[in-house]
């Protein structure tokens, strides 16, 4: 059941080794606003406020370089004003909005940004574009007023079921950025429980997402712990690796990474529509149960554990592996036929290590495997949630990425 080394993603190196001297003002913020955004602990993803900032950058830095003439939410101009002071600014206004615990670090982000830029009309006219470019943003995103969608509990009536309320279940109705419709590419129904497919998923699962007596390598446990965190600051360093590359432009790097943040937002809420209709059981429930799935192939194991504690919410499909595809897919739109730049990122849940990717595809796919060393997800579920997430990404590559 060992997945292919070939197949599975690749090196391990020292924790700046992929460090760039092309970053820029816009790449630099992303990576500040990520952080804070974390350590703010903006619910299990934490990518709303990013890709309300990179938006709004984006908006902010166009109209001044006017790189992008027909692009745009806000149709701003100003020729002229700062990018440094734009860029701060936006990233202060929604940040102070949205990761409220924070003000300190993100008022002591933002002074130290604008004691850079020289005084002048320049500077106060790229604060007030970027506080303009933000409250746009943000006007045009504000709830709708219609009513939210609440988790109802699945249930027999007098039995009791947990009380919490999973993750990502309490929603306002979504509003998509780049999709007509937030169940646009929702996917077909996990496979039936009879199926050769189950029966192979459910037990490669077993075998090697175990918590004690796994069958996984030591670089298959890495790879399990580094793809357990649920922070942007996970996925954006990947859109980092192309942003930092010689040759590109500060208008470039923020549109990739608008684009880049309305794919994985959009993703999310695609994934979580799916998972809702589907309501299918993780491998805790199911390799616990083996017995009452009416396949012969399926074993129980009565104490078995995963090797991560599950997320709370249900299965079908990954949402990792439907983030990463989305973001793969704008990053090939992207980069085109030429040669791949190394991919890179860092974890929060494996402090010290950075993994990284010779090509878009090496990178999804050990997403895929992750999930399945983690003993939370299903092979299936990694390849439908890919192939979901290609689908959202390569909208939001045709319809901005031009």
């Amino acid at each position: 059941m060992n997945t292919p080394k070939a197949a599975r993603g690749l090196f391990v190196v020292p924790l700046l080794a992929f460090a760039s001297a092309q970053a820029d003002v816009v790449t630099d913020w992303n990576q500040k606003a990520s952080e804070i955004t974390v350590a703010h602990q903006a619910g299990p993803w934490g990518q709303a406020p990013m890709v309300l900032i990179q938006v709004a950058v984006f908006e902010s830095v166009n109209a001044i370089t006017r790189r992008y003439p027909q692009a745009g939410y806000l149709k701003l101009e100003a020729p002229g004003a700062s990018i440094e002071a734009a860029v701060a600014a936006v990233n202060r206004a929604v940040l102070a909005r949205m990761a409220t615990t924070q003000a300190a670090a993100i008022e002591a982000a933002y002074q130290a940004a604008l004691a850079a830029v020289p005084e002048g009309q320049a500077k106060a006219d790229g604060i007030a574009l970027g506080e303009k470019a933000a409250a746009g943003i943000l006007a045009m995103r504000a709830p709708t007023g219609a009513a939210p969608l609440y988790y109802r509990p699945v249930a027999n009536p007098g039995n009791y079921v947990p009380t919490v309320v999973p993750a990502n279940a309490d929603l306002p109705p979504a509003r998509c950025w780049v999709l007509d419709r937030v169940d646009q590419f929702r996917p077909g129904p996990p496979p039936d429980l009879k199926s050769a497919v189950w029966a192979r998923d459910y037990n490669e699962v077993k075998t090697l997402g175990a918590r004690a007596g796994s069958l996984r390598s030591p670089e298959q446990t890495e790879i399990a712990r580094f793809w357990a965190a649920t922070t942007p600051t996970i996925y954006y360093p990947i859109a980092r690796s192309v942003a930092n590359q010689a040759g590109r432009d500060v208008t470039q790097n923020a549109r990739l990474l608008a684009v880049s943040g309305q794919a994985m937002v959009d993703a999310i809420d695609a994934v979580f529509d799916a998972k809702y209709k589907y309501h299918f059981w993780r491998p805790f429930t199911a390799i616990r149960n083996g017995d009452q799935d009416s396949n012969d192939a399926t074993e129980r194991d009565a104490g078995w554990l995963p090797f991560i504690e599950t997320p709370m919410h249900p299965e079908y499909p990954c949402a990792h592996c439907t983030i990463a595809a989305s973001l793969g897919a704008v990053l090939k739109a992207e980069i085109g036929a030429g040669a791949t730049p190394r991919l890179s990122t860092t974890s929060p849940t494996l402090p010290g290590v950075t993994r990284s990717w010779a090509s878009v595809d090496a990178f999804t796919q050990e997403v895929i495997n992750a999930r399945i060393y983690d003993g939370v997800h299903y092979r299936n579920s990694g390849e439908v949630g890919n192939a979901l997430g290609a689908k959202v990404g390569e909208v939001a590559a045709a319809k901005l990425l031009r």
